[in-house]
């Protein structure tokens, strides 16, 4: 029986806190961590501080500095770190948008051969680079490939991201949770040298990915398309879409308008009005932002976005006249030159803007790009959306200049949903960044190279070559993800080290008493599925790799095996939008409801729980 220290419930009074504030993320997932591990850190010094003040009867043992910081060195943080540098240097090539114009035209407006390709498209992709990534460069072909085939994007957007999570099981370094697993079972390795646990290799459990993968294929091609909702009609107009027409007219400036012979910066700063001005047409002649230096010229024609009540005062207010028999339409915005001036763009993972509104980002005069609506997941925004903190997966429909929108697709804060013609694409490097990455996988899977080492050689080559320049490295690493893993490593070794592991463990344990092992390993990919769907994918390794092996070892059975349920459940989270970053990215494109996720990923959660749990009893066994 394991007593109840003060370490176990201090260690448990963080776990509870740290579940709390990831699931409801009053501030983001990558601070909660960083002050988890501050939190742990400050427990020794402390506690010896109030025992020697005579208030505690002793310190209470957790964990040393070196072992708080320890995520910061770790060959996981390192190895994930180095991967989201390989997928930057395989995205800039351009070779994802070569691809996707091939799809397109193969696939025509044929809604299953579009969701075979998307799938079969992003499986193998995701194996060899962060899923994650994948998605976000695969998301604006995607979207494209439904807009030229007429389909309906929602039918092809919660495929992709699930698709995605099957590749990850596919190799070691598909996903930041199988690097992370793999980091922990090299530790517990050494705390449980008895046991089968050891660090995973980078095809150890392919065969076993392979087989959920095509298990889910067979879902998402079958069951999966009846139940995924076309929330959103095939691509028309975008402001039809956005439902924005009725919050869109144009105004003439009379000439006793108090307006004449201001700039529009000063108009508009000193109008307490909910408005925008979109474009302006003068002399037959339309301009976009930036606007605010222009002078206002008695005929002048405001485009504005506004609501019909602000509208009817403000043509009173500012001298302006409603010009009749207008519809602002896509065409009407898209006047201003050839290309594209009206896109969406989704908030992206460890977007600056995350957290930000429109005005604290002042996002109109950063980007020279005007927001008509926000749309999250079914909800659509169409007025007072300047104090709107943005959310990852966020979708805003922005009027912008060709040269305006194109900065925006470069920018790795924000994805342009849909294809933007660029000529910037490194496409003579194509074949020397596949290389790149092909020798990498090459080097680890060959035992040659810890893959720590591999991916950092690799890194190095995507710059020495010409594939990336040196300051992009630092903008293809989504360091929230990185301080996320660094954050959470140190809560495994609190958990281990003070047997509270030991301790949950056991209540798993008991249920060994009427059901047989697997049902136990069953019961762990279950809670852990669980778990993910509500925090994070790398927080629920952490967490739930440490208990799993020690109910193992109390029944005598496979550390590894129940290593690679944990792990598996925690790559493979369906049923909310939050429990993957994957998830979170599709929704506001998709226009998905919240059950849209529960209904589409909860069969496939339930499916995929058997399948891996036969496959592991049958690949790998459940006795040391």
């Amino acid at each position: 029986m394991i007593t109840i220290t003060p370490g176990i419930a201090l260690v448990t009074l963080v776990v509870l806190i740290a579940l709390l504030l990831f699931a409801t993320e009053p501030v983001p997932v990558d601070i909660t961590a960083l002050g988890v591990m501050v939190t742990l850190m400050l427990v020794e010094p402390l506690t010896a501080a109030m025992a020697d003040a005579g208030l505690l009867a002793s310190q209470v043992t957790m964990i040393r500095p070196e072992q708080g910081l320890s995520g910061f060195a770790s060959p996981a943080t390192i190895t994930v770190l180095a991967m989201f540098i390989l997928s930057e240097g395989v995205r800039r090539t351009g070779i994802v948008q070569t691809l996707g114009s091939f799809i397109a035209s193969a696939t025509g407006d044929s809604e299953s051969k579009q969701l075979g390709a998307v799938i079969g498209v992003v499986s193998p992709i995701s194996g060899f680079i962060n899923n994650t990534a994948a998605v976000a460069i695969l998301l604006p072909m995607v979207i494209d490939v439904a807009d030229r085939g007429n389909t309906s994007p929602s039918k092809l957007l919660l495929p992709l991201s699930y698709a995605s999570m099957f590749g990850g099981t596919l190799t070691l370094i598909g996903t930041s949770t199988n690097i992370l697993a793999s980091d922990v079972a090299a530790r517990l390795a050494l705390q449980y040298p008895a046991s089968d646990l050891h660090a995973i290799s980078m095809f150890e459990f392919t065969a076993l990915g392979v087989v959920v993968s095509i298990v889910g294929v067979v879902y998402l091609m079958t069951a999966g398309r009846w139940l995924t909702p076309a929330r959103i009609n095939p691509r028309g107009d975008l402001t039809e879409e956005f439902d924005v027409a009725d919050y869109l007219a144009e105004v003439t400036v009379r000439a006793d308008s108090p307006m004449v012979g201001r700039t529009v910066r000063e108009a508009l700063s000193d109008s307490e009005f909910d408005v925008d001005l979109l474009q302006l047409t003068r002399g037959g002649e339309v301009f976009l932002e930036p606007l605010n230096p222009k002078q206002i010229q008695p005929g002048d024609i405001f485009t504005l976005r506004t609501d019909r009540d602000t509208l009817l005062a403000l043509l009173d207010v500012e001298g302006l006249d409603l010009v009749p028999d207008v519809i602002v339409d896509e065409a009407e915005l898209e006047q201003a030159e050839s290309g594209h001036n009206l896109v969406e763009i989704v908030v992206a993972p460890g977007s600056s803007l995350v957290g930000e509104s429109l005005a604290s980002s002042e996002f109109r005069q950063r980007y020279d790009a005007t927001v008509l609506a926000l749309r999250r997941g079914r909800e659509l925004v169409r007025r007072r959306m300047d104090q709107i903190p943005l959310k990852v997966g966020d979708t805003l429909l922005v009027q912008a200049t060709t040269g305006s929108i194109e900065r925006l697709e470069a920018n790795r804060d924000l994805i342009v949903a849909g294809e933007v013609e660029r000529h910037d694409w490194r496409e003579e490097k194509t074949w020397l960044a596949i290389g790149i990455v092909a020798a990498v996988v090459a080097l680890a899977g060959a035992g040659i190279l810890p893959i720590v080492v591999s991916a950092l050689a690799g890194s190095l080559a995507m710059v020495i070559t010409g594939c990336l320049k040196p300051g992009e490295l630092y903008d293809a690493v989504q360091w929230d993800v990185i301080i996320l893993l660094a954050g959470v490593i140190p809560l495994g070794i609190a958990l281990e080290q003070t047997g509270a592991a030991s301790l949950l463990a056991m209540g798993v344990v008991a249920s060994a008493d009427f059901l047989p092992v697997m049902g136990v390993l069953a019961l762990f990919y279950l809670v852990t599925a669980l778990l993910t769907n509500v925090i994070s994918n790398n927080a629920s390794v952490v967490l739930m790799i440490p208990v799993a092996v020690e109910a193992a070892q109390s029944i005598g059975a496979s550390a590894f095996a129940f290593l690679l349920a944990v792990m598996f459940a925690a790559s493979t989270a369906f049923m909310t939008p939050v429990g993957y970053q994957t998830n979170l990215f599709v929704y506001g494109p998709g226009g998905y409801r919240f059950t849209d996720y529960l209904r589409v990923g909860g069969p496939l959660q339930l499916l995929l729980m058997g399948v891996t749990t036969v496959g592991i009893t049958v690949l790998f066994g459940l006795t040391p």
